[in-house]
């Protein structure tokens, strides 16, 4: 059981200390997940009646800061760390064995020198009910040596393949995020400069854009541009909508531009899965930035912010949020029952009635190789 607090809206639509007062929840979340519900729809659908939540590790670095994939064969939840602002120190995988005490060890793969985001990623033309030959694709950043790429990883082995480091000859700026279509095998994926801005990556050459790529054919498109910096991105649950995050407001160290986008877009897939149209705001953070995103099997939208992640149902209505303090949250992960939460060097595990979009094919649930947690 847990403390919920019930937002009236209609006062808040008239009372921006009665908005301060909310705020200062997340702020006071140092070492715990407080729940805010805007709507009933979150309490009852997202939390659920048994919902929890507790610190599980804290670290003396930023171990836990965007990626978010679990491994069935391995039975290890990857994370990535933040920069460090040092190449004597890259940026680390950090895997979580949630099966075995939440332990938690930093790896390095052959092939991923900074890595960002990540996807589980299956061979294409695997059935959309089979988890067999999962991989892990991570999004490497790049520095000013290596290309920008992805990588496809088996983290039972410690191999890693690069799928792609270049359009046409021009390598991306930072390759930021990832995800699989499941009927096409493409991967989608954001190109945004946080390389650039953060000191690691030689200036642009590219547009930060939205990429689509087949690993069967090799063939890549560009099919959306239009942003600051294109960071998050996920599926609907019926693959007939794309959503993108711009945390065009976050650039340069220090040099914030609130009135620059915190946006999430949302896009129309069209019907043969390659194309967009339809480009709509869905949603906009008042909070920080919308970071990594996710959606449940319900069709709501997740997304780390700077006060922890805010969920709008499919409509785009702010319902709830799980707040945080110290710089919100980056990236949070789907588990069987609940949620991992990344807040830089602090871990949470939120226990929930809301499923992740991906979470019965990542963890082979039905199969042999169940989830072992």
């Amino acid at each position: 059981m847990v403390n919920i607090t019930y937002v009236d809206v209609l006062r808040l639509a008239t009372s921006i200390p009665y908005a301060n007062q909310l705020a200062a929840i997340a702020n006071a979340s140092t070492d715990h997940i407080s729940f805010i519900s805007y709507s009933d729809t979150f309490a009852n659908n997202i939390l659920g009646p048994h919902a929890s939540q507790e610190l599980i590790v804290q670290t003396p670095w930023v171990a836990f800061h965007e990626a978010g994939v679990y491994n069935h064969v391995t039975g290890k939840l990857y994370a990535t760390s933040n920069w460090a602002g040092s190449f004597s120190n890259p940026v680390n995988v950090t895997a979580i064995d949630i099966s075995n005490n939440n332990t938690i060890e930093s790896i390095r793969y052959p092939n991923v020198n900074e890595a960002n985001g990540g996807a589980a990623f299956y061979p294409v033309g695997t059935p959309v009910n089979s988890s067999e030959g999962q991989g892990i694709v991570f999004c490497d950043e790049g520095d000013f040596t290596n290309p920008s790429q992805l990588t496809l990883v088996d983290p039972s082995t410690g191999t890693g393949k690069v799928l792609i480091n270049n359009f046409q000859g021009k390598n991306f700026s930072s390759i930021n995020d990832v995800e699989q279509h499941y009927h096409t095998g493409d991967l989608w994926f954001t190109d945004a400069r946080y390389g650039y801005w953060q000191y690691f990556r030689p200036e642009p050459v590219i547009r930060p854009q939205v990429y689509r790529f087949s690993p069967k054919t090799g063939v890549v498109q560009a099919v959306a541009d239009d942003f600051i910096a294109p960071n998050g991105i996920e599926f609907s649950p019926d693959f007939k909508y794309v959503y993108v995050t711009d945390t065009g407001s976050h650039t340069f160290p220090n040099k914030d531009n609130l009135t620059d986008p915190a946006t999430i877009y949302r896009f129309d897939v069209t019907n043969d899965g390659k194309r967009l149209h339809n480009r709509q705001v869905f949603a906009y953070s008042a909070y920080g930035f919308p970071d990594g995103i996710h959606t449940d099997t319900e069709g709501n939208v997740f997304s780390g912010c700077g006060d922890g992640i805010q969920v709008w149902n499919p409509e785009g209505e702010l319902i709830g949020k799980f707040a945080v303090a110290n710089g919100g949250v980056n990236n949070f992960a789907f588990v069987p029952g609940g949620m991992y939460i990344f807040n830089a060097d602090k871990l949470f595990k939120v226990t929930l009635k809301a499923e992740g979009r991906t979470v019965k094919r990542d963890f082979a649930l039905g199969s042999l190789n169940g989830y072992r947690g």
